[in-house]
């Protein structure tokens, strides 16, 4: 994986600075390691504003706040003041813990841009219950704080086999609370999400039916509130061009320092990610071997390298082709052409026969260190 980039690459648009890990909330479809606790501590405020300048620098134009919860950090204002003084367009992407009257008037105050406010569901009972706390009636008047400070209202709910069947009760639930956006967005399956995949993943006649009410729901609202709704991978016949490719748009950067080409990087064994504390975000994006090491088509294998869609998915998702085959080299098996296409589908059978969670029990998120992630 140390080979160098081809084409030579462009500069990075988006910059996703995941400060924390921290979250009180304990969702299972969570996309953060499920080893967590074991990676280093915390960058401070010092490193995050020089890596949030050398990426404006390097051209990022766009910033998002994501954890973990990154409402745990008691710098999040001077974070958000420092990239909107530099030009970016500033995004907070939260469970809403955390944010009260006089936090989000100086996030305001500091400049922020955007929210991106998450719920479990539409329900009480099962939003509690997915992210394992008593969150619901605080999210609804964090939503109405939202709007109060004159923010467009743009909520989240992660899809999966627990929740599909109340979308139109999430639509009702965002339209009453004012949204002018809503993600619908279908589970990854990445950390917490693949170690409960069995449980999590719905079935087609679930997501067929989901998929049915949103465009009924659009049909009905119109513009009054746009609806996006992300099918999982598992379920199509060709993969996502994941991040518009490796190092080409995206640079993530954990809470320890990290650098990121995707939000799933680190679960690559063998891919020499760099880290802001030891070099330049200049010599991460351009010469680091990690951001290098899907670049372009050189790294691709049959039957990817021949395709004629290889420039439109540039090969598919390089974390998926590793947790379902082992090579992250691989097609993407979500692709019908790839070799290794029964496994998405043997996935989708055996997940029709978990009906209860009794029979296989949800594994929530959790910091204390695990042996089998």
């Amino acid at each position: 994986m140390n080979q160098t980039a081809t084409p030579a690459a462009s500069a990075p648009l988006w910059l996703l600075a995941e400060l924390t890990y921290r979250c009180p909330l304990h969702c299972p479809f969570c996309y953060n390691p499920v080893d967590a606790a074991r990676h280093g501590p915390e960058l401070d405020t010092e490193t995050w504003l020089r890596v949030i300048s050398e990426a404006r620098a390097l051209g990022a134009v766009q910033i998002g706040f994501s954890g973990g919860e990154p409402l745990v950090r008691d710098d999040l204002e001077t974070l958000v003041g420092h990239a909107r003084g530099l030009g970016y367009y500033t995004n907070l992407i939260t469970s809403g813990v955390g944010l009260n009257e006089a936090r989000i008037a100086a996030l305001k105050e500091a400049g922020l841009d955007h929210i991106q406010l998450s719920f479990q569901d539409s329900t009480r009972e099962l939003n509690d219950f997915l992210s394992s706390t008593r969150t619901f009636e605080l999210k609804r008047k964090v939503a109405g704080l939202i709007k109060g400070h004159g923010y467009p209202m743009v909520l989240n709910c992660v899809l999966h086999r627990y929740n599909l069947p109340h979308v139109a009760q999430i639509i009702d639930m965002a339209l009453d609370l004012g949204a002018e956006y809503l993600e619908l967005a279908n589970t990854q399956y990445y950390g917490w999400a693949l170690l409960n995949r069995d449980q999590l993943l719905p079935t087609a006649e679930q997501l067929r039916e989901a998929e049915e009410t949103v465009n009924r729901y659009r049909k009905l609202i119109g513009t009054r509130c746009r609806i996006l709704f992300v099918v999982p991978d598992y379920f199509e016949q060709r993969p996502k061009a994941c991040m518009n490719g490796w190092g080409s748009v995206f640079l993530g950067v954990a809470p320890d320092g990290t650098a990121l080409p995707c939000h799933a990087a680190r679960s690559l064994p063998g891919l020499d990610l760099p880290n802001v504390g030891e070099m330049s975000l200049e010599k991460v994006w351009y010469e680091s071997a990690g951001f290098n090491a899907f670049r372009g088509e050189a790294w691709m294998r049959e039957p990817c390298r021949t395709c004629d869609e290889r420039e439109v998915d540039h090969g598919g998702c390089r974390c998926q082709a590793y947790l379902l085959t082992g090579d992250a080299r691989a097609a993407d098996p979500v692709c019908a052409k790839s070799p290794h296409h029964g496994e998405v589908e043997r996935a989708v059978k055996f997940a029709r026969r978990v009906t209860s969670v009794e029979e296989r029990p949800l594994v929530f998120r959790s910091m204390a260190a695990r042996t089998d992630g």
